[in-house]
């Protein structure tokens, strides 16, 4: 196997839950009104730092596609799909896109936002010093 070159995006990105790596950039988010079979997903023109699998074609809500499972390419856990195309004339918009699932990514504002709390104990307001 080969050296891995990951794509660092600008601002503000759609990582990988399991190891921080960029994936998409709100930017190229067409859609969050999609599922999966874990819960939500969202729909994006672009994603990067992917390997894409083997393609197969799939039933799914909106008929058949023909999908690859997406994966990361520094974790390698599965991420998503690729859509590669659709059989049916109203869903030929999605050939191309990526989904991402949402249980499986997180907004670089779930992670840069979060708190420390100090659980060790010590004297309120409250106590008498």
């Amino acid at each position: 196997m080969g050296r891995i070159f990951v794509v660092e995006l600008d601002g503000r990105s759609y990582r990988c839950k399991f190891c921080r790596t960029h994936l998409a950039l709100p930017e190229d988010l067409a859609s969050r009104s999609f599922h999966c079979r874990r819960g939500k997903a969202y729909l994006f023109n672009n994603a990067v730092n992917i390997t894409v699998g083997a393609l197969e074609d799939r039933v799914m809500i909106s008929g058949m596609h023909t999908v690859a499972d997406i994966f990361c390419c520094c974790c390698g856990q599965i991420v998503g799909w690729k859509y590669e195309a659709a059989h049916e004339k109203s869903q030929k918009y999605k050939e191309g896109k990526f989904v991402l699932e949402r249980g499986r990514i997180v907004d670089e504002i779930d992670f840069s936002s979060e708190v420390y709390i100090d659980t060790r104990p010590s004297m309120s307001d409250s106590e008498d010093a």
